[in-house]
C-alpha cells in the first residue's frame, strides 16, 4: 500500500535528519504527549464509551489515562539516568583504554495496537519509543474508530514529524506489518502474533510481541477467599474481562468451590448491583466477540457444564452487549473454554485434590502471559514461582503487576516475545552501541606480527598454560 511507504519514508527521512534526539528535546516531547492527552480528556472518554457501547469515564481514567500519564512520568523522571554511557570493564590486557555502552535510537519503529486498552496500548509503547529517540509509526484497531480520532489528535499534535497514526482493516495490518521497521512492537492474539512474526521476518526486523494465552488464578488451600474474592472479581471483570492479563481459569481445592463459587457471585452483586450494572459495567467491544462467548458457554452446556450467571441479564442488556461475571463448572476439558483464551468475564472453575495436582495442571499448558497465586504460605509461594513459567507473576492480587512502570512487561513461549515498560522499554526499542576507546598510546602493538616472537608468543604460553 503506497500510503503506508510513504509514511514510512517520511519519516525515515526526518529520523536521518535527525538520528539522536538529545535529552531536552525528548523531555519537551513527553511534556507535550502528556498535556495533550489530558487537556484532550474529556473528548477520549467520550469516544472510548462510544467506541464500547459502554464504558465509564471512571474505568477508563483508571485502567488507560492513570496508566498513561504515570508511564510519561515515570520516563521523565529517570530519562536522564538512561543516556548516560554505561561503563564496562576492561581486560589489563587492554589497558589503557575505557569501555562503554550508549544507546542509540533505533530508527523509525512500528506499533500495533488492540483494541481491548487503545489508548494505553498505544500510548505506553509510544512513550517506550520515544524516550529512545525514535520515530514512531502507530497502527490504531479499526474497533474503535471513534478512539482513533481523539488518539490520532493527541500524538500528532504532540509529535509532528515525530510520530503517525495509521488506520485500517485487517489488510492494512498485513501491510503495516510487512515495512522495514527497526523494531515492530504487536500486542493482540497469538494467532496473529505468527502472522506479524512471519512478515517482519522478511526484513529481519525484530519484534517484541505481547500476546496472551490462558492465565491461571490458583486459589491455595491456605487462602482465604472471602478476604481475596475483591481481588479476583476485580481482575476478571475489569474493561469485562477483555484483558490480556485476566485470570483465564481458576484452580480452587475440590472441597470448597461451592463456597467459593457462593462467595464471588456476591462479589460481582458488590461491585455491580443491577443499577450500577447497567449504567457503569463495561461491554462487550461487538456482537462478534459477544457471539463468540455466549458459543463457549452454550458448547459447555451442552457438554453438561453447570453455568452459573453472577447476575440475571435483560434482553435490553443483552442487547447492549453486557455480560456479567459467568461461573463455569465441570467444563470439558476439550471444550473450547479451556482450549481458547477467553477474553470476557467468563471464568472456568477446576477443583484440584493437591497443590501437586494444581502445579501439573499449569505445567502441561502453553506458557501464560500471567500467572495468580492467593496464598500466605511462603514455601509454597517459593515453590510455584520455581515450577511455574509466566510471563509475570502476581501474588495475593490480579493485573497490578502490569500497571508497574518499574517491571517488565511481557510474555514467555506462546504469551510473547520481549518487554517493555519502564526501563525495559526503553532499551528495547535502542541499540546498545559496544565503544572501546583508546588514546595516543597503543599497547597492543606486541600482538602485531612484527612484534609477537619478541614477546607476546611467551605471553600466550603463560596465559594458556595448562
Amino acid at each position: 500500500m503506497q500510503f503506508l511507504k510513504d509514511s514510512f519514508d517520511r519519516l525515515m527521512a526526518a529520523y536521518q535528519q535527525q538520528p539522536y534526539p538529545d535529552l531536552q528535546q525528548r523531555k519537551m516531547q513527553l511534556q507535550a504527549l502528556r498535556g495533550q492527552l489530558l487537556q484532550q480528556k474529556p473528548a477520549l472518554l467520550a469516544a472510548l464509551n462510544a467506541d464500547f457501547g459502554q464504558r465509564s469515564a471512571s474505568e477508563s481514567q483508571m485502567l488507560e489515562l492513570l496508566p498513561s500519564v504515570g508511564s510519561i512520568d515515570y520516563s521523565l523522571k529517570r530519562l536522564k539516568k538512561w543516556l548516560k554511557p554505561e561503563k564496562r570493564h576492561v581486560s589489563w590486557l587492554f589497558l589503557p583504554a575505557k569501555n562503554y555502552v550508549v544507546h542509540q535510537p533505533l530508527g523509525v519503529v512500528g506499533i500495533i495496537v488492540p483494541w481491548n486498552y487503545p489508548v494505553f496500548l498505544s500510548l505506553g509503547p509510544l512513550v517506550a519509543a520515544i524516550s529512545a529517540g525514535n520515530k514512531v509509526m502507530l497502527k490504531l484497531s479499526e474497533f474503535t474508530p471513534q478512539t482513533n480520532q481523539v488518539l490520532k489528535n493527541i500524538i500528532e499534535t504532540a509529535l509532528p514529524d515525530t510520530a503517525l497514526v495509521i488506520e485500517g482493516d485487517a489488510g492494512v495490518a498485513a501491510a503495516f506489518s510487512q515495512l522495514p521497521f527497526a523494531h515492530l512492537l504487536y500486542t493482540g492474539s497469538t494467532a496473529v502474533g505468527y502472522q506479524v512474526m512471519r512478515a517482519a521476518s522478511a526484513n529481519l526486523t525484530p519484534v517484541t510481541l505481547e500476546l496472551g494465552g490462558k492465565s491461571p488464578l490458583i486459589i491455595a488451600p491456605d487462602a482465604n477467599i472471602n478476604q481475596m474474592a475483591e481481588r479476583i472479581v476485580f481482575g476478571k471483570t475489569a474493561n469485562a474481562g477483555q484483558t490480556c492479563v485476566a485470570p483465564d481459569y481458576l484452580l480452587v481445592p475440590k472441597d470448597n468451590i461451592e463456597q467459593c463459587v457462593s462467595v464471588l457471585q456476591q462479589q460481582f452483586l458488590q461491585f455491580y448491583p443491577k443499577a450500577q450494572f447497567e449504567q457503569s459495567y463495561p461491554a462487550i467491544i461487538n456482537e462478534r466477540h459477544y457471539q463468540r462467548l455466549q458459543n463457549y458457554l452454550t458448547e459447555a452446556k451442552a457438554a453438561g457444564a453447570r453455568v452459573i450467571s453472577c447476575l440475571d441479564v435483560t434482553p435490553k442488556q443483552q442487547q447492549q452487549r453486557l455480560m456479567p461475571l459467568t461461573l463455569v463448572l465441570n467444563a470439558p476439558l476439550d471444550s473450547a473454554l479451556w482450549r481458547e483464551e477467553i477474553f470476557g468475564p467468563v471464568l472456568p472453575v477446576y477443583g484440584y485434590q493437591s497443590i501437586e495436582e494444581a502445579l501439573h495442571f499449569v505445567q502441561q499448558k502453553p506458557k501464560p502471559l500471567a500467572l495468580y497465586l492467593f496464598s500466605d504460605n511462603s514455601a509454597l509461594q517459593q515453590q510455584v514461582l520455581q515450577q511455574t513459567h509466566a510471563g509475570g507473576v502476581c501474588i495475593n492480587e490480579t493485573l497490578i503487576h502490569a500497571g508497574q512502570e518499574d517491571l517488565p512487561f511481557g510474555g514467555i513461549g506462546p504469551s510473547g516475545i520481549g518487554a517493555y515498560h519502564g526501563k525495559e522499554g526503553f532499551l528495547t526499542f535502542s541499540h546498545a552501541k559496544a565503544v572501546h576507546q583508546k588514546g595516543r598510546l597503543n599497547t597492543g602493538q606486541m600482538a602485531y606480527p612484527q612484534h609477537r616472537a619478541k614477546l607476546f608468543d611467551k605471553l600466550l604460553n603463560y596465559l594458556l598454560r595448562p
